[in-house]
């Protein structure tokens, strides 16, 4: 927030150095937090829904405490030459301010441990963004001269015409937006983010046909290692996700195949590491396995029905032409449903693996 309020006191007083960046700034921030009402609920998914009111909350309650600590000031002492500063004008700053500055290495601590800092850096933040950049930024900085000298280095031959991209972070959609206010269309990167809940996970593995869950009452043994998992006990961290890199959070993964075991010496035979990974296959068995799967797979259909809107009915409103926050609104939301998707078709294909490789041993 430092950054913004600076950022707004440049673009305030007269004369300013940083003018002529400032004025090239964009007027308007596609982010969610300026979106209409009505398209912030055309996001339908909760967890974004929830960050984008905390952001206004905050701007709102910001807001009046900026108003209380100017209104009595002398004019040469206020911060923005008067103007006035509302929650408007604080969205807009920090939305220049997350889509637009970098956190590079800033003061160097005693201990020789380097301090990351938000930067603005002009020119440098008209890269757009790719996870296969062909630019890198790089700082560079001489013991003997306290200026640092930031810049821009090619990865590869950069022809011309070729917009030039840095890799902006290994972000999912909801921070793209948030922050940049964009998505990136079938990021590796993108999940949904469930609650770790014992009656929903009973429910999603009775309608996906295990039999006898225990999600709700875990005996002692299993809430041990819910424990360890940061599921159980005091203060758990109840939020779990499912797609990008791990396809399935390695701790719900953890949790499923603990909970769908009857026998607590053949689980502790494997050290966390081992539950909690998809790449392992069925360390606690076949059926085990298949259990689990068709758990997440289950609570993948759960998912897809809390949004009001199918895919397809998505689809045929983008061919209509809509405003560009009712485009981007949709657009988030037929990536999240398209998430949703693709981990059911991996793990439906899992599943059909395990059960033929049992067919074939039981026939051998």
């Amino acid at each position: 927030m430092k950054l913004g309020l600076k950022l707004l006191s440049e673009r305030a007083k007269v004369g300013s150095f940083w003018w002529p960046y400032i004025s090239n700034l964009p007027e308007y921030y596609t982010v969610p937090i300026f979106f209409p009402g009505d398209d912030i609920k055309k996001l339908q998914y909760a967890p974004l829904l929830y960050q984008v009111n905390k952001r206004c909350r905050f701007l709102l309650d910001f807001e009046k405490v900026v108003k209380q600590v100017v209104e009595n000031l002398k004019p040469n002492d206020h911060p923005f030459e008067g103007q006035d500063v509302d929650a408007s004008s604080l969205g807009w700053a920090i939305s220049a301010v997350s889509s637009r500055a970098f956190r590079l290495h800033g003061q160097k601590l005693p201990n020789g441990a380097q301090v990351d800092v938000p930067m603005m850096l002009p020119l440098i933040d008209m890269c757009n963004h790719s996870f296969n950049p062909n630019a890198r930024i790089v700082q560079e900085q001489d013991y003997r001269d306290p200026h640092m000298l930031v810049k821009v280095v090619a990865e590869t031959e950069i022809k011309r015409h070729e917009h030039l991209c840095l890799n902006y972070g290994c972000l999912n959609n909801d921070l793209f937006l948030l922050d940049y206010g964009f998505i990136v269309p079938s990021n590796p990167y993108d999940c949904i983010e469930l609650k770790y809940d014992g009656p929903l996970l009973d429910a999603a593995s009775i309608a996906a046909g295990v039999s006898s869950p225990n999600f709700s009452f875990p005996s002692p043994w299993q809430r041990q290692i819910l424990s360890q998992l940061n599921l159980d006990g005091e203060a758990p961290v109840l939020k779990v996700s499912l797609g990008g890199p791990e396809l399935v959070e390695g701790r719900l993964l953890a949790a499923l195949r603990v909970l769908l075991a009857s026998d607590m010496e053949s689980v502790k035979k494997h050290n966390l590491n081992t539950l909690k990974s998809l790449s392992i296959e069925a360390p606690l068995g076949t059926p085990n396995e298949v259990g689990a799967l068709r758990t997440v797979i289950a609570l993948c259909v759960i998912a897809l029905e809390h949004f009001p809107t199918k895919l397809m009915e998505d689809e045929a409103l983008l061919k209509q032409g809509v405003s560009g926050s009712t485009e981007l609104a949709i657009k988030f939301r037929i990536q999240k449903k398209s998430v949703i998707l693709d981990i059911m078709r991996d793990l439906s294909r899992r599943v059909k693996l395990l059960l033929s490789k049992e067919t074939i041993a039981s026939q051998g």
